[in-house]
């Protein structure tokens, strides 16, 4: 305990920059990644889509096409943080133990006396094997030995999952956004990544190198996911509403946003609800301070609700406009310049699919990529920007491109 203590204290000596996020595309100086681990080896075809992937992803090779898209961004110069390092250093708080353990244990499920003894077990691992646990879950069979019959042990199967792994925790993008100088832990709206967010929460609460960060969000309030919210331009956001952000999980993220004075605008923007175009970073990202990449078959059905603050507490909803004029003159400026998905309707709607749309900005006109959108990317580059292409094959099986992958932390202002 004495050398977790010590460890602790020297940490958070250390002088940590104050993070900030303002756009979308300023300089990325600092983003969290979760390289896939062991919680992808629980996919099998019988619950791959219980766990929102679309089939069963080979993982060495994810981790290859992972661990190049992270040496990708470090050749940059980006400060890359993996999301498993940081839990392993949280819970080395007391504090973090319980909050972990709390999320991990459902009493609903197991009944009263397998709960405690799942707590005792992991009230005893050490930082990295509770980590683990906490991320890769628990089977049955997995489960510590007790005293006595257990009829929840008897009902269910060796390989049923009395603590759920967590695959999804590779899209870090989803459970927490920085807006300004705070940090918003999101609500996933599906059941298989209900526990994300708590674990993503303990790594803000009591991770030394953000203990001083203020919130901007309760990840209790309305669903609200990381990949629908785009900061368009400092002060002026863009909220996706679909399928994973309802609209009382967009108008609390306003709210708090417009109160705290991190947005002057925030455009609520009604998406189709269905699974290829899950959040609106499936159909639209920023490649430059001017410019979007665009699937075309919303390009003309993208509406959007602007709401700013009536000074008084309160907020002022307008009447819906087409999306690109409302977030141009948001931005002050003339028009958003539009760079299509694909060059024709079957090309942009495979590409599409396979997150052409979803690209990263590691500067303004710099992009990470998927190389398999080739359409796409000779799109992008034609029109200036300059993208950095990587491998997807395996990492896309859960449907999410290079931003739905990172969560920025730090970015330059925008010059």
């Amino acid at each position: 305990m004495t050398a977790h203590i010590t460890q602790t204290e020297s940490v958070d000596a250390a002088p940590f920059p104050a993070p900030r996020v303002d756009s979308e595309v300023g300089p990325l100086r600092t983003v969290l990644l979760h390289r896939p681990g062991l919680e992808l080896k629980r996919l099998t075809p019988r619950n791959n889509d219980q766990l929102l992937f679309d089939g069963v992803p080979w993982v060495d090779r994810a981790q290859e096409e992972h661990d190049a898209f992270a040496e990708v961004l470090r050749s940059r110069g980006v400060e890359v943080l993996l999301l498993a390092d940081l839990l392993v250093e949280a819970l080395h708080d007391d504090r973090a133990r319980i909050a972990g353990i709390h999320s991990a244990v459902n009493e609903r499920r197991l009944g009263i006396d397998l709960a405690d003894a799942l707590r005792s077990h992991l009230s005893s691992c050490g930082p990295e094997q509770l980590a683990t646990a906490l991320m890769t879950g628990m089977t049955f069979e997995e489960l510590p030995a007790a005293e006595g019959a257990s009829l929840v042990r008897k009902m269910h199967h060796p390989i049923d999952f009395a603590v759920d792994p967590l695959p999804n925790l590779l899209f870090t993008r989803d459970s927490s956004v920085w807006v300004g100088d705070r940090v918003a832990i999101t609500s996933l709206a599906m059941p298989a990544r209900d526990r994300e967010t708590a674990l993503t929460d303990l790594i803000y609460a009591y991770h030394s190198r953000f203990r001083r960060t203020g919130r901007a969000y309760g990840a209790h309030s309305a669903p609200v996911e990381g990949g629908d919210v785009l900061l368009l331009a400092p002060g002026v956001l863009a909220i996706g509403v679909g399928e994973r952000t309802t609209p009382a999980g967009a108008e609390s993220f306003a709210r708090s946003a417009l109160a705290d004075g991190l947005a002057h605008t925030v455009l609520a923007v009604p998406i189709t609800q269905e699974r290829a175009t899950m959040h609106l970073d499936t159909v639209c990202t920023m490649v430059d301070r001017d410019a979007v990449v665009m699937y075309p078959a919303v390009r003309d059905n993208l509406f959007a609700y602007p709401v700013r603050s009536d000074g008084n507490g309160g907020v002022l909803v307008d009447d819906r406009r087409p999306f690109l004029e409302a977030a141009a003159e948001a931005m002050g400026i003339e028009r958003l310049r539009v760079i299509d998905t694909g060059l024709d309707p079957v090309t942009a709607e495979r590409e599409q699919w396979d997150d052409g749309n979803n690209t990263l900005a590691v500067a303004p006109g710099l992009v990470v990529a998927y190389e398999r959108n080739v359409e796409t990317n000779e799109r992008l580059e034609a029109s200036g920007i300059e993208v950095l292409r990587i491998s997807g094959s395996e990492l896309g099986s859960g449907r999410g491109g290079p931003r739905c992958m990172s969560c920025p932390i730090d970015r330059a202002p925008l010059a």
